[in-house]
């Protein structure tokens, strides 16, 4: 019979298993961060009928979409985790409290062109909070402290979050009369850390969007603003007075900056950038984008922003949310990729090897279930093999401890225990074996995933 070449098809990614353990450890640091902030863990399918998901449509997120037909039933994968929950929220509306608070952590799917770093099956960490008819402005700036968290537990140190508000824009855009092109220029504005000043420049006087040189000027002029947060807000209080809109989202701004700082946020990790627009048209106030200070040309590994009808595709209702997510299968990437990941976290699956040297399985059974009381991972490694390739087995795996069982440790009543990083080995009764390996993998378990090399220098 002819066989098949394994494969896995480009844009998806497959781990081995030390890296599985790395990554499902980030996800438990953020699943805990969220947690911690009184969000509830929501899981959507991954599989929605294509009606419900497109029901916006258009645009080059349908051109990505996988879709497909199961009999006369036409489905889609969902491309994102914002929009299941937005019809998960008008479906549940009845059976839900609001403010609702949710955080998931799932695979989506685009099927854009593959390519390093870009991928077709990738895991998101959303969270977000849904109000009932309004929401306050405060959540806006809990947000990003949440994402400051997380990101700290995970060891990153050195990253930014940068905010901006999209009432700004469209006021700064209706003072020049540029109202209907606000969407297009914004769109392109976006690509200005992507496809350069220059670029953004010819984009906004070509054909399609129609600006006049001087309008680009002054748009670019306006992004340009830079300074310290309070220097930026100063420079924006010129234009107050000229439209209600941008008043309106420079007073909301304002406020998000104030929180940030109350929520425990250093001014370090946070900037007002009014070059960050986030390309969907669903967002109308607060918009969030983060990127790594050593490694810009990355972009952002985390946005999102306030969207104030979002459901209105599913419901009447108004159910305003804010919410941001992080691209975590990128992300991981990316911190493999630039040697960000912690080489000395325990990865092993297991903590402790037990080596039965007899041909009575029972002491090695009873030890194994006497370290798993105790919070200990122990395998018993039963197959008939030479000494030799079993430890050789302890080393692949990069076990903390091996635990040898022979003859005269079972008619002494204690076990051989062996420190795989140190080589110390030493005979232990039970209790007391337990009580050391605990004390060796606290020790050991200490530290987080990412060691942010920049923050040393």
């Amino acid at each position: 019979m002819a066989k098949v070449q394994p494969r896995t098809l480009s844009g998806f990614m497959e781990l081995l298993p030390a890296q599985q353990i790395q990554f499902d450890r980030m996800v438990s640091i953020i699943r805990e961060s969220y947690s911690l902030y009184g969000y509830t863990p929501l899981d959507t399918p991954l599989i929605e009928a294509s009606e419900v998901l497109l029901a916006k449509g258009g645009g080059e997120t349908e051109k990505q979409i996988y879709r497909f037909m199961k009999g006369d039933t036409d489905l889609s994968l969902r491309f994102d985790l914002t929009v299941p929950l937005a019809k998960y929220v008008a479906l549940n509306y009845n059976n839900l409290a609001f403010p609702f608070r949710r955080f998931q952590i799932g695979k989506v799917y685009r099927g854009e062109r593959a390519q390093r770093g870009r991928f077709r099956e990738f895991y998101q960490a959303d969270v977000d909070v849904i109000g009932d008819g309004k929401l306050d402005i405060s959540n806006d700036a809990e947000i990003p402290a949440i994402i400051y968290r997380t990101f700290t537990a995970l060891g990153l140190k050195r990253f930014q979050i940068r905010v901006n508000n999209r009432k700004i824009l469209n006021g700064f855009y209706s003072m020049l009369d540029l109202t209907r092109k606000s969407s297009d220029i914004m769109r392109t504005v976006d690509k200005l850390d992507k496809i350069g000043e220059k670029s953004v420049r010819d984009l906004l006087t070509s054909e399609e969007i129609g600006l006049t040189d001087q309008q680009a000027a002054e748009i670019l002029k306006f992004i340009d603003i830079k300074g310290t947060n309070a220097e930026v807000l100063g420079a924006l209080e010129s234009y107050r007075g000229r439209d209600p809109l941008f008043d309106e989202g420079l007073d909301e701004l304002n406020t998000v900056v104030r929180h940030l700082s109350a929520f425990g946020v250093p001014e370090s990790n946070f900037a007002v950038d009014l070059t960050i627009a986030r390309g969907l048209d669903y967002y109308t106030g607060t918009v969030y984008e983060t990127t790594m200070l050593d490694h810009p040309e990355i972009g952002s590994i985390c946005s999102g922003g306030r969207y104030d009808n979002l459901a209105e595709y599913y419901t009447d209702k108004q159910l305003p949310g804010v919410g941001i997510s992080i691209g975590l299968t990128r992300l991981f990437f990316v911190l493999e990729d630039q040697g960000y990941l912690n080489a000395q976290m325990n990865t092993a699956p297991v903590d402790a090897l037990i080596l039965p040297m007899t041909e009575d399985m029972a002491p090695a059974i009873a030890l194994a279930t006497q370290l798993r009381s105790a919070g200990i991972r122990a395998q018993i490694h039963a197959e008939q093999k030479k000494f030799k390739q079993k430890m050789s087995y302890a080393d692949k795996l990069g076990v903390p401890y091996v635990i040898f069982l022979g003859d005269d440790e079972v008619k002494e009543g204690v076990a051989a225990v062996k420190n795989m990083r140190t080589g110390e080995q030493v005979k232990l009764a039970y209790d007391q074996a337990v009580a050391q390996i605990q004390a060796g993998l606290e020790e050991i378990n200490q530290g987080t995933p990412i060691l942010d090399k920049g923050a040393e220098g």
